[in-house]
């Protein structure tokens, strides 16, 4: 059965596939130009092993920066060729200027054009040929979900939203006793004894069980799976592949045994690795508050002539083990923009003044809070600390939010790279999600993750 099954590429399979072809493309066009054009900037071999090295890593760095391994928006051509021009053109200027580990300028500068074509043309050819042929339907994985009717709706948009490859094909209801008037029209229902066949037919790779009370699986289906799952075939629970693809932890679906799904990561205890954070804090701090010292006269005179009044507001918020203390910002909104009572923000909310939009879409607003790093009361990366109203609030509805509190709240996060600025409890839920996701594997790989994404964010005006 497992021979019948179709090729696919799993989601992190596609993003290390995109990163090495990338990279083989940038080194075959540059090493073509060589035997092309009387190229002599950087050629392909053992002496320049270094200059090669470099060329790679920059461009690993911006590929990641301008988003060039987000497998959504690599689906899209005409987005990844402006990505691509983005990503080519950075790394193709901090290589020459750097020069150190470089080669130095060639004294024809038409050989800086073709460089800097060679990587973009090398990179585009590969990225059409990727959505042409790992996009295409036969690199689809088909799925066979077992499941609720009652839920089917959230797990399937959740799922193609984070990878439409990710193919369900039909579902099996794993409810023994089924009410006739009750029909999901969304996808093809199957019958239990209709498994093999269908497995069979369609070229199932995988059974998903969605089913969040295990008591509602009959026992007919009960012994297929095992049945199933004795020769060999893949059964994924929900939960599992939900993580797995969305980085987030799905607590809407988090019952009683909460603790299966948080098993928080050991960096949380690790002393050495709580060193190098808070090591890593205070510099990135110090490096902060002198950019905000180089800025601070443009700030104040824009203050004066749009904001006019206070330049800094404080405000109380939640910190770790739900201790509050006060963030420091700068003002961008009306002066008494609460005077009814704490409110969400909003898109495009009336209360922001015109400068208060530039500071925000720049995120210069943010840097006073470098203070509260160095203080204690916050982290560099984090989940973003909120109002005690809201807190308290959101806690009401959303389970497990105050869980978000065992760690420092932070300048930026996974929860911020990830998803837009919340305006609802449906964000605050999203997002609370993404900070589980933090804490459960938080680690130094996923913090330099978060630094360079944010850059991104940043370039996009996103997270606002």
């Amino acid at each position: 059965m497992q021979g019948k099954q179709g090729i696919h590429f799993e989601v992190s399979e596609r993003k290390i596939l995109l990163r090495l072809a990338d990279l083989v493309f940038v080194i075959i066009f540059v090493y073509g130009l060589e035997l092309f054009f009387p190229f002599t900037y950087l050629t392909i071999n053992t002496e320049n092993i270094v200059p090669i090295v470099v060329l790679l890593v920059y461009f690993t760095i911006f590929g990641t920066v301008f988003e060039l391994y987000d497998l959504h928006k690599a689906s899209k051509i005409d987005i990844s060729f402006k990505n691509i021009v983005l990503a080519s053109s950075v790394t193709v200027l901090f290589y020459l200027l750097t020069p150190v580990v470089t080669p130095f300028l060639p004294e024809k500068r038409l050989q800086i054009i073709y460089f800097y074509l060679a990587i973009i043309v090398g990179v585009f050819l590969w990225r059409l040929a990727y959505t042409t042929l790992i996009q295409s339907p036969r690199f689809y994985k088909k799925v066979l979900l077992i499941g609720e009717i009652s839920n089917l709706s959230h797990i399937l948009k959740a799922l193609h939203d984070v990878d439409p490859n990710y193919k369900i094909i039909g579902f099996i209801n794993s409810e023994d006793s089924k009410d006739e008037g009750i029909r999901f029209k969304g996808l093809k229902e199957y019958q239990v004894t209709d498994l093999n066949f269908i497995i069979s037919e369609e070229k199932i790779s995988e059974i998903l069980v969605a089913s969040f009370n295990s008591d509602n699986i009959s026992t007919e289906l009960y012994h297929s799976l095992i049945n199933l799952l004795e020769r060999g075939f893949t059964i994924r629970e929900f939960t599992q592949v939900y993580e797995e693809m969305t980085y987030r932890v799905p607590i809407q679906f988090v019952g009683k045994d909460f603790y299966k799904y948080f098993p928080f990561s050991r960096s949380n205890q690790n002393k050495l690795y709580q060193f190098f954070r808070r090591l890593f804090d205070i510099l990135f701090s110090i490096l902060g508050v002198l950019i905000g010292l180089i800025l601070l006269p443009l700030v104040l005179i824009g203050n004066l002539i749009a904001n006019r009044g206070p330049l800094f507001y404080t405000q109380e918020r939640v910190g770790k083990n739900a201790q509050p203390f006060n963030i420091i910002k700068l003002r961008t909104m009306v002066k008494n923009a609460e005077q009814n009572g704490a409110q969400w923000a909003q898109k495009n909310d009336k209360r922001i003044t015109p400068f208060g939009n530039i500071l925000r879409r720049l995120r210069i607003d943010e840097i006073p809070q470098v203070i509260n790093v160095l203080k204690g009361d916050m982290s560099i990366i984090g989940p973003r600390p909120e109002r005690p109203y809201f807190v308290t609030e959101l806690a009401k509805i959303i389970p497990f939010y105050e869980t978000r509190h065992i760690i420092k709240p932070g300048l930026t996060g996974w929860a911020q790279i990830q998803h837009r600025y919340g305006y609802s409890v449906e964000d605050s839920l999203i997002k609370l999600q993404y900070d589980l996701f933090y804490i459960k594997h938080r680690s130094i790989f996923l913090d330099i993750n978060i630094i360079v994404k944010t850059v991104s964010t940043v370039l996009y005006y996103r997270g606002q």
